[in-house]
């Protein structure tokens, strides 16, 4: 029987703003790895079209300030490319974790392309000077570390 994980994703000032269910496919000592199917009318990012059920594999630390969603055209093996949130570090539950959205976000293409998103909506935020800095900081981490995978192909 698959284990259920439900993930709430928060503003910053603690308000819901998203919940769904995704089903466990591993967990560390600071990081859970859960597969979810996009349950939203159909968007484009960075020029690529995410669509209902597009399926995502998830992975969330609680000692890091991003979380890395792999996606995957519907239930299949075609790679969309990667969509890193950053946020607070997860709270990470037995059977829930949460996550606060900082609004900054990284799209990666397959072909190792970089978007930086929202870069207005993380300026016009209301976060402290200590949260903009380990966001900004969260956010070089995630584009060296995936140049460094397009570097050593």
């Amino acid at each position: 029987m698959s284990e259920r994980i439900t993930v709430d994703k928060l503003s910053p000032g603690g308000e819901l703003k998203w919940r769904y269910e995704g089903e466990l496919l591993e967990r560390g000592e600071n990081w859970v790895r859960l597969e979810a199917f996009f349950d939203h009318d159909n968007i484009v990012v960075a020029g690529i079209p995410l669509q209902r059920g597009d399926r995502f594999v998830e992975t969330y630390y609680s000692d890091r300030w991003y979380n890395i969603f792999e996606i995957h055209a519907g239930e299949g093996d075609t790679l969309r490319g990667w969509y890193c949130n950053i946020t607070r570090p997860a709270n990470i539950l037995s059977d829930r974790l949460e996550y606060v959205d900082l609004f900054l976000d990284l799209w990666v293409s397959p072909d190792g392309r970089q978007t930086v998103l929202d870069e207005e909506e993380f300026v016009a935020a209301d976060l402290e000077e200590e949260t903009r800095r380990s966001a900004r900081q969260a956010l070089a981490e995630l584009q060296e570390t995936f140049t460094a995978t397009y570097i050593d192909r």
